[in-house]
């Protein structure tokens, strides 16, 4: 971003060169914290606790605040609202716009936009996000990775008139709103199945069976190791991890990540007694998995529900357990096999689960859109930040 552009390649009517001298660049600062007196006095303060706040648009809220005294007896500075923050340590790239005034720590980068007619807040914030990878590559260091201040001394920009950037924001701001309401259908969508499940799989709320009456009866307990068998994952064990989006098999971890990437190994790949659970020994996160896959670490248990029994019961009921997870220990056959859910009987099991199955379905739909809307946003921001796609301004 600061190489030097050619006159052909800058879109007509367009400026380019060094951002300081286009907007105003500040840094922050934390107030000493063996003075208390310096903090919770009501003053917004980014800090490194609101990298989860950032990249979606305004900053409302902030995990600390600082005093006014706190200001007076520092260098940080109370900045005004729609100046643009972009963390320049921890979430490296991540932006956002202060919705208020506030201040920031000194492990972020600010701008000042709404002292003059030269950027505009919402501008900087899209050609941030549209150049957030290349913040990530300029990130230095062995423990803790940086962005030096110097670079940002020397960070270019091409930008169109105030006018167009104006119009070029409120177009992407469409865009915006879309994402984030789809974010609270998503989120909304995650709290209805978290309600109904503390109701269903507890039978504090019963469904009605195939001719129309509510299910009855007592739930039994059950001990997980006889509701599900386990197989070890050695054969399935992935052997190249050179993985490819071109290739078929889809390699697995129970955490977070789910998909590590696709094999084109095509032996070893577990594909019998479908659905099955996938249970990390050491983590104990779990995931439902209903297609073929390969597996990363031998950590991992396989588990296969026993006939009759609803798999996706079983571990939609695994996941209401609170177990605090202690040591470096295999957890499914010393403890989890042990742990106790109630079981319903095969055809309220098989109800329950078509239930949560729906609001998954719903789920991915939403989570399909989301990812649809940010890759259009994406394009868009390609033709309309680099001038290849203009907009008309009143």
């Amino acid at each position: 971003m600061a190489r030097s552009l050619s006159p052909e390649q800058i879109p007509l009517g367009w400026s380019y060169g060094l951002l300081d001298n286009m907007v105003e660049r500040v840094s922050g600062h934390t107030p000493n914290k063996s003075h208390p007196e310096y903090w919770n006095g009501g003053i917004k303060w980014i800090s490194l606790s609101d990298s989860s706040r950032l990249d979606n648009g305004y900053i409302y809220e902030t995990d600390k605040e600082i005093s006014e005294l706190g200001i007076k007896n520092s260098s940080a500075q109370i900045h005004p609202a729609k100046t643009v923050v972009l963390s320049r340590d921890a979430g490296i790239g991540k932006s956002g716009v202060m919705a208020e005034p506030m201040a920031v720590s000194q492990h972020f980068i600010a701008w000042k936009c709404d002292n003059t007619k030269k950027m505009n807040s919402w501008y900087l914030y899209n050609w941030l996000q549209l150049h957030k990878r290349e913040f990530e590559r300029q990130a230095v260091g062995s423990t803790i990775k940086t962005i030096g201040l110097p670079y940002f001394k020397k960070l270019t920009i091409a930008a169109p008139p105030y006018q167009e950037q104006c119009k070029i924001a409120e177009i992407l701001s469409t865009w915006d709103k879309a994402i984030r309401n789809t974010k609270r259908l998503i989120e909304n969508s995650k709290q209805q199945k978290k309600a109904l499940m503390q109701q269903l799989l507890t039978g504090k709320k019963r469904l009605l069976d195939d001719s129309g009456k509510q299910f009855e009866g007592e739930w039994t307990k059950v001990e997980l190791g006889k509701l599900l068998d386990y197989k070890q994952p050695t054969s399935y064990l992935v052997k190249s991890t050179e993985y490819s989006k071109g290739y078929s098999t889809p390699v697995l971890t129970a955490g977070k990540t789910f998909i590590l990437g696709y094999s084109n190994e095509d032996f070893g790949i577990f594909n019998e007694k479908l659905p099955v659970i996938i249970f990390d020994d050491f983590t104990t996160a779990s995931k439902f998995v209903d297609f073929s896959f390969k597996a990363k670490s031998s950590a991992m248990k396989i588990l296969v529900a026993k006939d009759g029994i609803s798999t996706k019961y079983v571990y939609e009921s695994i996941q209401m357990l609170n177990y605090p997870v202690g040591g470096h220990q295999r957890h499914w056959i010393s403890i989890f096999s042990n742990l106790v859910i109630g079981m319903p009987c095969k055809e309220e099991q098989r109800k329950i689960a078509a239930v949560l199955n729906n609001l998954d379905s719903e789920n991915k739909i939403l989570n399909k859109q989301l990812k649809d809307l940010k890759q259009e946003k994406k394009a868009l921001m390609q033709q309309l930040l680099t001038g290849k796609r203009r907009v008309k301004v009143d």
